[in-house]
């Protein structure tokens, strides 16, 4: 679940619907419940994420999303969406709280009934016109705009591309695309449908349900079969082709690439199915449905690892700058995170280490069994660097808490090699069979879910047959970096003294 940033190679290894008005006969009971509302002031609400407070909301569990957005053919022009939830209450809800800014909302429906609606800090507080009790299934529908391009001084979820837009939700962005419960734990499938004029192709998350063309426009379909954190969101619109292989197991891999770019990017895309044989080889079966790359024509300064479509910047293929075992270890690194992040999700953004630090190790490892770039001396730097990390962007399960409207302040140094630094002191701690049976162990009994760093030392613990608490700990939360095993000779340097 990484938002990996690449900074120069020399300082480290890279990381439709259309809108509808309410109907007359509805408005009466619209009216009536905007006076109810009004007696109680809205109040934005949160899971109570220690990084990010007011993400996520509270009683309700949701089950899907279905997202239909029309796109004019301007990437500066606002969206058209309706998005559609349906949800298990876990408690009588007088009001309903989504994660959502950025976009105009024209109506909002609960079960079928107007309801009243309106904003408090970053979330849509909705006043149902009957409350759904504890234990329903209720369904909440929003007719609203999505705009790509954000107020000066914010950040949108929507990447604009040369020729369209593509999505980067994480960390805390997909609620300025689209009405949401935007927190990583909870999980849910997707749908997503996006209407675009002739000559554009769309593609999103999961395996493609159809194309509906009409007039000079066609609406394309997607589902997702496996549930989805919010922040994994991704959608593209484009001049694009969509060029097909097939992976292990017979595993539709599909790329997604601007058209003009096909035959120049061909070379990197087909060594996709032999990289995810290689994961499988690490830690177990893929675990979705379909894997590939979305090429951006766009500067974003990162790759990401969205659900089943990896987003990458076309130009990490074609700088000539990046060695080739470079580009293949980032590729590795977002494929990773399919197993890491995306299939088993943190339960909280603290939890962002054990995404980023896998991400990170399997990178690594890759580059050392493919182009012999050794991992210890990669672990020995980053063990110099370690207490300077942890100084600057604090210990990697206690990372500090992002400033306000920086949505990749908690992307630093110590959640990539920072935190695989971590797992190479485990491998040390507690050999690499049981290290690599806990790898298998943690992917295959979390998959599809969520789970948290506790977890994790848990299930270590186990695998080792001894408490490691202890030693987590002081990895973990410490802010200096504990002796490495086997290697009492790593020294890590002092931060500079603050002036």
């Amino acid at each position: 679940m990484s938002h990996t940033p690449r900074t120069p190679i020399t300082l480290r290894a890279r990381r439709a619907g259309a809108p509808r008005r309410l109907k007359s006969a509805l408005l009466a009971s619209a009216v009536s419940v905007c006076l109810v509302a009004a007696s109680a002031p809205a109040t934005p609400l949160g899971v109570g994420d220690r990084l990010f407070p007011h993400l996520g909301n509270p009683g309700y569990d949701v089950a899907s999303y279905d997202l239909a957005f029309t796109y004019s053919g301007s990437n500066s022009e606002p969206l058209q969406g309706v998005t559609t939830i349906d949800a298990f209450t876990t408690r009588q809800l007088d009001t309903i709280n989504l994660d959502f800014t950025q976009g105009e909302v024209e109506s909002v429906e609960v079960d079928g009934k107007a309801a009243a609606s309106t904003g408090a800090g970053e979330d849509l507080v909705i006043t149902p016109a009957d409350a759904p009790a504890e234990g329903e299934w209720m369904r909440i529908t929003v007719r609203h705009t999505s705009n790509p391009v954000p107020p000066a001084g914010r950040s949108t979820g929507w990447v604009r591309t040369a020729d369209g837009l593509a999505m980067a939700n994480q960390a805390d962005a997909a609620h300025a695309v689209f009405p949401c419960n935007d927190h990583p734990s909870d999980k849910a499938r997707f749908t997503i449908h996006v209407t675009a004029p002739d000559g554009y192709t769309a593609v999103a998350n999961g395996l493609p349900t159809g194309v509906a063309r009409a007039g000079k426009a066609a609406t394309w379909s997607y589902r997702s079969q496996h549930p989805m954190a919010t922040e994994l969101a991704q959608i593209s619109i484009g001049r694009s082709t969509v060029l097909h292989r097939t992976g292990p197991h017979a595993l539709p891999v599909r790329d997604v690439v601007p058209t003009k770019d096909r035959e120049l990017l061909e070379p990197w895309l087909k060594k996709t199915p032999d990289q995810i044989a290689w994961m499988e080889s690490k830690v177990g079966p893929y675990p979705f449905e379909t894997y590939g790359l979305l090429m951006a024509d766009a500067s974003t300064g990162f790759e990401l690892e969205t659900q089943t479509l990896s987003l990458f910047e076309r130009e990490l293929f074609t700088e000539p700058a990046y060695p080739e075992w470079y580009v293949d270890s980032i590729m590795v690194h977002e494929l990773a995170h399919q197993w890491f992040g995306n299939s088993v999700t943190p339960r909280v953004w603290s939890d962002l280490w054990l995404n980023e630090g896998h991400a990170t190790w399997y990178e690594a490892l890759y580059a050392e069994e493919k182009a012999g770039r050794g991992m210890e001396a990669r672990m020995r730097a980053a063990y110099s660097a370690s207490d300077r990390w942890r100084a600057a962007g604090g210990p990697p399960a206690t990372p500090k808490v992002p400033a306000p409207g920086d949505k990749v302040g908690i992307f630093r140094a110590n959640v990539y090699d920072g935190s695989a630094l971590i797992l190479y002191a485990l491998r040390q701690e507690i050999g690499t069979p049981a290290f690599e049976n806990l790898e298998r162990s943690w992917v295959s009994l979390h998959k599809d879910g969520v789970a948290s760093t506790q977890d994790f030392v848990d299930m270590a613990s186990t695998t080792a047959g001894r408490d490691l608490g202890g030693f987590f700990e002081a990895w973990l939360h410490g802010e200096k970096t504990p002796p490495m095993p086997g290697h009492p000779e790593w020294k890590s340097a002092a931060p500079a003294p603050a002036k």
